[in-house]
């Protein structure tokens, strides 16, 4: 008889974290303001990439040519206290440079819920944000200055999870604790890459690099850059009570998000409606289920395109189109590569019997 008590989905055993993992903005009470809207800019010509490994820079060469390009990013918002009274909040965050006409990436969790943006240049100049655009599902955000005149920008390693070697030596520069005085530059190594994590509010970041440079609140946006002073990463989360477990969000994943927000305002992610958790052998054993790999549903919201392809709470999705699933990153990531409204064949198991297919029009994910 199979047990239908199913593993929280907190346990989340792509990569075995029984920690919390935090994003890393600072935040303390002060102030307030306003936030602004989106332009899109379908014509931008990015200049930021580059698609090969450039030579190792000495340090002082690497600190003079990047320190510029760092930002620190000072959010405003207006909350309400028990009697409705305003207490202004302000969080503390980094961004990079992308654009010299004035584009900045952070994370979306610096940005999120703000009023208005500060944003602080290395030579201590300071503008108000005119607008920014954020991806809730990469943990992205774009934001738009308006500036006197060109500013330098860093370049982005397309490949960084192909290029990057582990115990190779990164940088992590960010707005560490909104200390005055620039910011603070920590050295490490890739400690591994392709990580998976669970953040807070249930989320799940993808094709992450870990590093022991230490990451502090305040980092969240800043740069990881390789000895080249080439962007691999955008510092996201630290993992608390713990020491040296850090993550960046890969420019893999963060190029083509920042083109798409850039250009369009958003990002088109396809969407199944699951909540889903790797099968692994233990799990196999725990819970009487037929096979030790795959993606486990634990979860399927209601009028989603799971729920119309018949899909059902245990059933375990082993075969996406053409790409076979051995665990629930790997069908994330076979989900973002679709776009809205496609049709794809998905095999599964349910129970004891044979693997059984059916269709599902994947939907645009909501926000």
């Amino acid at each position: 008889m199979r047990k239908h008590q199913r593993p929280a989905i907190v346990l989340l055993l792509v990569i075995t974290l029984a920690l919390s993992v935090v994003g890393c903005a600072y935040f303390n009470n002060s102030d307030k303001t306003k936030a602004s809207d989106w332009s899109p800019n379908p014509d931008w010509d990015p200049k930021y990439v580059q698609n090969e490994p450039s030579t190792p820079l000495t340090t002082d060469v690497l600190v003079e040519q990047l320190a510029p390009t760092v930002v620190s990013i000072i959010s405003e918002q207006i909350t309400y206290d028990r009697f409705f009274r305003a207490v202004p909040e302000r969080g503390a965050g980094s961004g990079v440079i992308i654009d010299p006409q004035g584009y900045i990436v952070t994370n979306s969790h610096v940005v999120e819920d703000a009023d208005t943006l500060t944003i602080v240049l290395h030579d201590g100049r300071a503008y108000d944000a005119k607008a920014w655009v954020r991806d809730e599902q990469t943990d992205l955000a774009v934001v738009e200055i308006e500036p006197d005149s060109e500013l330098p920008y860093s370049h982005f390693l397309s490949n960084s999870l192909t290029a990057l070697q582990l115990l190779e030596e990164v940088v992590a520069v960010g707005n560490a604790l909104a200390l005055p005085g620039g910011p603070t530059w920590t050295k490490g190594v890739v400690s591994s890459l392709g990580r998976s994590i669970e953040v807070s509010g249930g989320g799940v970041l993808d094709d992450l690099i870990q590093t022991d440079a230490a990451i502090n609140p305040g980092n969240s946006g800043g740069p990881l850059v390789n000895m080249a002073g080439q962007v691999v990463g955008i510092n996201t989360a630290i993992a608390a009570d713990y020491e040296n477990i850090g993550f960046a969000i890969s420019t893999d994943t963060a190029i083509p998000v920042i083109n798409s927000l850039v250009k369009k305002g958003f990002v088109s992610w396809a969407w199944l409606g699951v909540k889903m958790l790797t099968v692994t052998p233990a799990i196999k054993e725990q819970y009487d289920l037929a096979v030790d790999y795959g993606a486990l549903i634990v979860e399927v919201l209601s009028d989603t395109p799971a729920e119309k392809a018949g899909l059902e709470p245990d059933d375990i999705i082993v075969k996406f189109g053409d790409v076979e699933i051995r665990d629930a990153s790997q069908l994330r990531a076979a989900i973002r590569g679709r776009m809205p409204g496609d049709k794809v064949i998905i095999t599964y198991i349910r129970g004891d019997s044979p693997p059984a297919t059916t269709e599902a029009t994947l939907a645009q994910r909501p926000s």
